[in-house]
């Protein structure tokens, strides 16, 4: 039996969506296996931002194939935000553009743009705008969309939508993270 591998003519648009845990840890699991083929990857938090999570430490034995940018200024209006609304809508429109750069940079091979969704659905950055990116993307690239609430628009052109559900969580327990697993 012979083993067939599809390369498809352009770059896929995935998206990891939903209100359970792991999807930027999917994201991160397709990384590595793309490292295994010598790709290059560029990753993009919108939301998460100064604080310490063991991604950060991670993704830097991944170099030089992974590349990671943390744009964003913390997660939006919880867990002790005092932000201004207008300093986290800066910051997810300058990641925008940082991902408009590196997507028609040529440069990698996948763009996964972090927490991207959350960003859309707090209304920091528009829908069409995003689109817009998508569209002009050099056929090599595959974008990997994570965050919960997916627009349907994004889930419309996707080519590979996967939800995320939670089931059980240790936070109904009052747990409210663990270090390795949950940052």
């Amino acid at each position: 039996m012979s083993e067939k591998h599809y390369l498809p003519d352009s770059g896929y648009i995935i998206v990891y969506t939903g209100g359970g845990k792991g999807k930027t840890t999917a994201a991160l699991g397709l990384a590595i296996r793309a490292i295994g083929y010598g790709w290059r990857i560029c990753m993009i938090q919108f939301i998460k931002g100064s604080w310490q999570y063991g991604e950060i430490e991670g993704v830097k034995r991944l170099s030089p194939n992974f590349e990671l940018n943390v744009a964003g200024e913390g997660f939006v209006g919880i867990l002790n935000d005092k932000k201004k609304r207008s300093v986290h809508k800066l910051a997810a429109k300058e990641a925008l553009e940082l991902s408009r750069k590196k997507i028609i940079s040529g440069e990698y091979q996948i763009v996964i743009l972090d927490e991207i969704n959350y960003a859309l659905s707090l209304d920091l950055i528009n829908v069409d705008d995003v689109l817009n990116i998508i569209k002009i993307k050099p056929k090599h690239v595959s974008i990997v969309l994570t965050g919960s609430e997916a627009d349907k628009k994004i889930i419309k052109i996707a080519d590979l939508v996967t939800e995320m559900n939670s089931v059980k969580h240790p936070f109904q327990k009052g747990i409210l993270s663990i270090k390795g697993i949950d940052f």
